[in-house]
């Protein structure tokens, strides 16, 4: 099976506030992002398990346009504080990126 990191351009995370993070998955073409939309790959209860957090509590932002998904989500320890290990938030990514695409 496909994992995501194959068909996005781009898999970053980083953070939005210190309370929160942003991860972004842009893709090169309408193909690869259609197939991952379309899948429910990047979904409020996937990312939720991933990440230990309420699903409601996780945000999904698609853009068609611009062939890219946003999701939010809190951070699992405030930015700076002393049990942060990723201040800038930029390797929060990882656990979505070998999601398997059907």
């Amino acid at each position: 099976m496909t994992q995501l990191h194959q068909l996005a351009r781009l898999i970053r995370s980083k953070n939005a506030g210190p309370f929160e993070l942003t991860i972004d998955v842009m893709f090169a073409d309408e193909a690869s992002y259609r197939r991952v939309v379309d899948a429910g790959v990047l979904d409020a209860e996937r990312i939720a398990a991933l990440y230990r957090v309420d699903p409601a509590d996780v945000r999904l932002f698609r853009a068609d346009v611009a062939l890219a998904v946003k999701v939010s989500l809190p951070r699992p320890t405030p930015s700076g504080s002393p049990t942060d290990t990723d201040i800038f938030g930029g390797q929060f990514h990882s656990p979505i990126v070998c999601l398997e695409v059907p």
